[in-house]
């Protein structure tokens, strides 16, 4: 009967434990990223007789002695993504873990808000771990803005037109050129075709600058309307010395000649060089590549936010903070964002709790009568003990 006492406490304290794990699931039912517990009991014997009898030989029976909680699985199930309007907030459609590092430590979240630091650095808000990104050789690196938070001036070389200049046409214009130097001083350009007296099918291109000063000119040919290509490439040089820069004037990619009425269609399809500029946003682009966009329109990529896979996801350790650290051998790959079966990774939104309140409330109800029914079998063996004890004496 003492016996059924302890396998009865043995119940309740299964019990205790296993209400600890649905409270603490129940009140992380709002937090980011938290990966709710499961309760499971696994039974307990003891090889040989039990109580007090005495068996020379040994025994092989097996006694009964209560009950106790399994070790907690974490469920990995996806949570709901939702919406933050943070650009730096990140989430993983799939599996996998995102990996921050602090002090020569790596911790992994699978969700986390993130802000660049005073130092540079995209940091997770309030713990200040540092996101990692893959480096060249496949290894974790914290992803530092400082370095880039200017985009150096580009001088332009090439302006490429496109289109037709009409060969019925007594002059044509392009206008609104943007064109750069080498300090990267933003200058508009304008380029004039007249029409050749006398010789047909044979175009002055004059370029002036904003000041109208002319730049340089050249001779386009065209021959049944199609471009010469010796005559198809034009070079003018801007500025003096030091600051003198080359641009070539490309008619090759299907300027053409022909007769369309007094109106030439003929334009700068695209031009190169830029502006110095400033940074002016941080974010994470659809492929998981760090995006840095700057006030001259340009972008840089910093490199492909990291994702770790494991084999065994249950071996990791909770730390607090949504975190988990791995144990030294366990099998990891580090990936890009989508690549080989790993999760994609989301942007603006964060990864809400996977905690199923109606699952949670239903173990609820099993957990507390459970609970009764073994403090029941408690209370019922000390009655018969007592019993028990009454007895001495009588007869």
């Amino acid at each position: 009967m003492l016996g059924s006492i302890y396998i009865g406490l043995s119940g309740m304290n299964a019990f205790s434990k296993g209400l600890q794990t649905i409270s603490n699931n129940v009140s992380n039912m709002n937090t980011s990223g938290y990966k709710a517990n499961s309760v499971t009991f696994s039974d307990m014997f003891s090889q040989g007789s039990p109580g007090l009898s005495f068996t020379p030989n040994g025994s092989d029976e097996q006694a009964e002695t209560g009950v106790r909680l399994d070790t907690p699985r974490i469920d990995f199930r996806q949570g709901d993504l939702q919406q933050t309007g943070n650009a730096l907030d990140l989430a993983i459609q799939g599996s996998g873990f995102l990996a921050l590092l602090n002090d020569g430590n790596i911790y992994y979240a699978r969700t986390g808000r993130f802000q660049v630091d005073e130092q540079g650095y995209i940091v997770q808000q309030g713990s200040g771990y540092r996101l990692a990104v893959l480096d060249g050789a496949n290894q974790l690196t914290a992803v530092n803005v400082d370095a880039k938070r200017t985009n150096p001036p580009v001088t332009t070389t090439k302006i490429v037109f496109a289109d037709n200049l009409s060969s019925t046409a007594t002059d044509a214009t392009v206008s609104n050129i943007a064109v750069f130097d080498t300090l990267g001083g933003k200058h508009v350009w304008q380029v004039k075709f007249a029409p050749v007296a006398g010789t047909p099918g044979q175009w002055t291109a004059t370029v002036t600058d904003d000041a109208g000063a002319t730049v340089g000119t050249g001779t386009l040919n065209f021959t049944g309307g199609v471009i010469d290509p010796a005559s198809s490439k034009i070079t003018v040089t801007s500025g003096t010395g030091a600051a003198a820069f080359d641009v070539l004037l490309d008619f090759s990619s299907g300027v053409t000649s022909f007769s369309s009425g007094t109106v030439s269609t003929i334009r700068a399809a695209s031009s190169d060089g830029n502006a110095p500029g400033a940074l002016s946003e941080v974010t994470i682009d659809a492929d998981g590549q760090v995006k840095l966009s700057y006030t001259n329109g340009k972008t840089a990529l910093l490199g492909a936010v990291a994702i770790a896979d494991f084999r065994d996801p249950q071996s990791l350790q909770r730390t607090g903070d949504g975190l988990f650290q791995d144990k030294i051998g366990m099998d990891r790959r580090l990936v890009g964002s989508g690549v080989e079966g790993a999760g994609k990774l989301v942007s603006g939104e964060v990864e809400s709790s996977n905690v199923d309140l109606s699952h949670e409330f239903g173990e609820l109800i099993l957990i507390q009568r459970g609970f009764q029914a073994a403090s029941q079998v408690v209370s019922v063996s000390n009655d018969m003990i007592q019993q028990l004890f009454a007895m001495r004496g009588q007869g």
